[in-house]
């Protein structure tokens, strides 16, 4: 983190753009950086790097914190850019930068810090879920002041397999062990999307459509269990709060 700062600026943000959302979507709501926009303090100064497109911002020293988004791209694929991205966010770990990184992100901070990650082995989660906070919440400083279960908005088909060594587990649910953790004291991976409205979550399903009733999935049922997760969204908020007072 930058040292001396100057009192009462702004902290400055990055958000790492991991991909891009379906077509259909980024017409009606704008793509992924838009929705993190959203939900981020505008107390916050942000800027937005497209990590796929290879662009790395610098070095993390030259940021108070760093978001990555979720992407359709598979962290298993260990493309360039997101390999790069990973040796970045290790980097940024290690400099303590407070980070969050979001679905792939997740996976990805994960896979930089020496955790496995890879195709879940009961396939597909997508729709809204309760997620279950775990006893290391309850002194985190971004979980320890949400209730033990609440929902969340989901769509993933890889996860984390193997939390790095160290890693503290904060969240998990029936279908997925490892929904949320923390390495170090300023870095955190969710597997869920805090950015998702319920209306975002219902065009994904209804995108996905095909694929789930391919895969057995009742995408009538998915659908109608959609419902507002304000606890899992407060992540973001949460979090530009961390960043801003870590620097005066």
């Amino acid at each position: 983190m930058q040292q001396n700062a100057p009192m009462n600026r702004k902290a400055r943000v990055v958000i790492l753009k991991t991909g891009t959302t379906y077509p259909d979507i980024r017409a009606q709501f704008g793509d992924f950086d838009k929705w993190f926009l959203r939900g981020l303090s505008d107390d916050l100064d942000i800027t937005v790097s497209n990590a796929e497109a290879g662009e790395l911002p610098g070095t993390p020293e030259d940021w108070d914190g760093i978001v990555v988004t979720g992407s359709p791209a598979m962290v298993s694929d260990r493309a360039d850019w997101s390999e790069n991205t990973a040796r970045w966010l290790a980097q940024a770990v290690n400099l303590e930068v407070p980070v969050l990184g979001v679905c792939y992100g997740h996976q990805l901070l994960a896979h930089a810090l020496g955790g496995d990650v890879g195709y879940h082995p009961d396939g597909r989660e997508t729709g809204t879920y309760e997620v279950e906070l775990l006893p290391e919440a309850k002194s985190d400083p971004l979980f320890q002041k949400l209730p033990a279960r609440f929902p969340a908005q989901l769509t993933h088909r890889q996860s984390v397999l193997r939390l790095p060594e160290g890693a503290a587990l904060l969240g998990r649910n029936r279908f997925e062990p490892h929904q949320a953790f923390r390495i170090g004291s300023c870095a955190w991976g969710v597997q869920f999307h805090p950015e998702f409205t319920d209306a975002i979550m219902n065009a994904y399903l209804k995108v996905q459509s095909p694929e789930l009733t391919r895969e057995g999935l009742d995408v009538n049922s998915l659908i109608a269990g959609v419902m507002p997760s304000p606890d899992a969204s407060s992540l973001l908020s949460r979090f530009s709060r961390f960043v801003q007072e870590q620097i005066r």
